[in-house]
């Protein structure tokens, strides 16, 4: 007899609490992390507001009303914010005068990092895991039709839940990041050792022409952080998104300002400052027990050369230091690879209710995957590696 589930879904992650969202994830992925989530939803960077309407997933065995699994989702009417694009799937369903919105996301917001997205129980065996993923897909698949929602998406999910997911079901799609792999490395120097002659004094230069500024560089925890800093890397944050977008960003500063007393540990604040030790620039980073994750950076000074020592080699010093095995920098940046950041592949999984367009988009998909399969291929024969293997 199939084990039976009832699922609920939850408009505020604090109705689900701490212990419960703990208890079924237990990955220190820190973007996955219960804080993170929560001050998104208390700073109203996500919400009806914001096109980030929360409607998280909480399943319950029937029999025992034990939670088993949690699914953080969203309903959205746009796509900004998810870095897995499908404006073109939009445009598509508009040419045929269908609604593409609204969709249900399963991601963490503004977040293209790889991590977990179904939080079971502790106690919950891999077979059980597959049970309770299908009875996901069955319930997703009726709120869709039931609803006139287009799709569902789960975006960046990891390899343990691309493993378990049932077969025959949805739509794979797959991209492609560049992070750093720690290889043992000494020092900085021994990570330059491992390149070619070629792409090392490239470096170096790039570094050394830096150097005659006299910046310093310091990695502060997101605890000891003082105010002053916190408000000087908001600023530089809201500024780099003013010159590449004409806003200032989708995270505020009751977000930023919430995560130093919540997660803090999980924070290190890189505070850039010049001769005179003023404050110019600054990056946020995020560590876990094997990662390094890199998201944001500003400046208030234009400097030929700063944004490759903040955001890409003070992060590799900063993993090599502290015996970190992956720095991921962010999303794309094909100029990363000269610097020694390795093509890496990300999934996700969709759920497209109209048969036609599914058809349709699961070719494209498939022809996309060969196409980045290969790129990948390329872009690995091009690393700075003496040894390419």
């Amino acid at each position: 007899m199939q084990q039976a589930f009832n699922i609920a879904e939850i408009n505020n992650i604090d109705e689900i609490g701490k212990a419960q969202w703990q208890q079924c994830f237990s990955d220190d992925n820190p973007f996955i992390r219960f804080e993170f989530l929560q001050g998104l939803e208390r700073a109203g960077c996500v919400g009806a507001a914001s096109g980030w309407k929360v409607c998280h997933l909480v399943i319950k065995e029937a029999a025992t009303h034990q939670v088993r699994a949690i699914v953080p989702m969203y309903e959205k009417n746009h796509s900004w914010g998810e870095y897995v694009f499908d404006w073109a799937w939009a445009e598509a369903y508009e040419r045929n005068q269908l609604a593409y919105y609204p969709k249900l996301v399963t991601s963490v917001p503004f977040i293209p990092a790889t991590g977990q997205r179904f939080g079971f129980d502790i106690g919950v065996s891999q077979s059980m895991r597959k049970v309770i993923l299908m009875a996901i897909c069955e319930y997703l698949e009726q709120k869709m039709l039931k609803y006139d929602y287009s799709s569902w998406h789960g975006l960046f999910i990891n390899q343990e839940e691309q493993a378990l997911w049932p077969q025959n079901i949805g739509i794979t799609r797959k991209g492609t990041q560049f992070h750093w792999l720690n290889k043992g490395y000494r020092d900085f120097d021994d990570f330059l050792a491992s390149m070619t002659s070629r792409k090392r004094k490239n470096i170096n230069k790039e570094r050394q022409s830096l150097s005659a500024q006299q910046l310093n560089f310091t990695f502060v925890s997101g605890v000891d952080a003082t105010l002053a800093q916190w408000h000087h890397f908001i600023r530089c944050y809201q500024l780099t998104y003013q010159k590449r977008s004409g806003h200032q960003g989708y995270l505020n500063e009751a977000f930023f300002l919430g995560l130093r007393q919540s997660m803090g540990e999980a924070i290190r604040l890189l505070i850039v400052t010049d001769c005179h030790q003023q404050m110019i620039a600054a990056a946020l980073f995020f560590v876990s027990k094997t990662h390094l994750y890199g998201r944001y950076w500003g400046t208030l000074v234009e400097i030929d050369g700063l944004h490759f020592e903040t955001c890409y080699y003070q992060g590799i010093d900063y993993a090599i230091n502290n015996n970190l095995g992956v720095f991921d920098a962010g999303a794309q940046g094909e100029h990363k690879v000269a610097r020694g950041f390795e093509p890496i592949a990300t999934y996700s999984k969709h759920l497209v209710t109209h048969s036609a367009f599914n058809d349709a988009i699961n070719d494209y998909c498939q022809q996309e995957q060969r196409h980045i399969t290969i790129y990948m291929a390329q872009i690995a024969q091009q690393l700075p590696f003496k040894n390419k293997s």
